[in-house]
């Protein structure tokens, strides 16, 4: 009953970004993939945005893309002598996830959108807290797929495939493959074993999206396992105020990434989502960059918070 008030006082930008994630999260695809017209004319804009890279996983060629892919531009050139632009990548890479961590899965990755929706389809649900052990499949996925095969395993010019992108990632298939082949002929005709392929794993990750909370980020997805290595030092992060919780464990509750989050704010599963913020009834959750600005006006109500035990 106590809950509803609570409610009523909350504001600020922690609780903005936690209940206008979806906006966010369209308004970032729409971004990502602005170039809209090439949809209908089934060929990729190649202009002097593809030079640089998106930070969530949106494929180099769907469309409507207006920049590249992080994880396929690092395959791109892994196996290559072009290390400077290697290095770029593996730049970007770093500074996006030290300075928001898994926050760009949660609110800017165009895929993770996706699974949000598919999830929200109604139907029963299953939790995933018993399949923990799945969520290293996507550090194996990086070190081999993504690193490891385009490295050394190359052809006989000294290139390799980009394993990931080309065997695996099904938004290669949702963004490029699929809305080329509807407005090219020539692709069209050129599709093969390998596209079936492909749709079978695309096929396969939206029936498994519509019962589990994003598997592809849980599981596959190489580029949230490069993030979550920075989830724990990353300036923005997830902070609970001690001296507001009351161990009701909602947060937990809230969680579909299967965090505690009193325990490990700072998981490296945690997407940064804001669904453990919204759910907490004392507003003990906010999110923090830095020293915190995100819950100054909080903090400054409450000065005498010093007996927390």
């Amino acid at each position: 009953m106590d809950n509803k008030e609570p409610k009523k006082k909350r504001g600020g930008v922690s609780q903005f970004l936690s209940r206008f994630r979806w906006l966010i999260q369209a308004g970032a695809t729409l971004l990502s993939n602005i170039h809209l017209p090439n949809l209908l004319k089934g060929r990729i804009y190649q202009g002097k945005g593809k030079a640089v890279c998106v930070p969530g996983l949106n494929c180099y060629s769907c469309p409507a893309a207006s920049g590249a892919c992080p994880i396929g531009s690092f395959q791109a050139v892994v196996g290559s002598s072009k290390f400077s632009f290697s290095y770029y990548i593996t730049g970007f890479l770093i500074l996006i996830g030290v300075l928001l961590g898994r926050f760009i899965c949660g609110f800017l990755c165009p895929f993770g959108w996706f699974q949000d929706l598919l999830h929200k389809i109604p139907g029963k649900k299953f939790s995933t807290a018993r399949l923990k052990p799945l969520r290293y499949l996507k550090y194996v996925i990086l070190v081999v797929f993504v690193i490891l095969l385009p490295m050394l395993v190359t052809n006989s010019i000294g290139m390799g495939d980009p394993f990931f992108c080309k065997y695996i990632c099904p938004q290669g298939v949702l963004e490029g493959a699929i809305p080329l082949s509807i407005g090219n002929p020539a692709i069209r005709s050129a599709l093969g074993k390998l596209f079936s392929f492909k749709c079978l794993i695309l096929i396969t990750v939206i029936v498994l999206s519509i019962l589990f909370y994003r598997p592809f980020c849980k599981w596959i997805c190489p580029l949230g396992a490069i993030y979550s290595l920075f989830n724990k030092v990353s300036l923005l992060s997830i902070r609970v105020d001690g001296s507001k919780c009351v161990g009701c464990n909602q947060c937990a509750k809230a969680c579909k990434m299967d965090v505690d989050v009193c325990k490990t704010p700072n998981h490296p599963e945690c997407i940064r989502c804001g669904a453990c913020i919204k759910a907490c009834p004392k507003d003990a959750i906010h999110y923090q960059f830095l020293s915190g600005a995100c819950q100054k006006k909080e903090d400054s109500r409450k000065p005498q918070s010093t007996d927390n035990n």
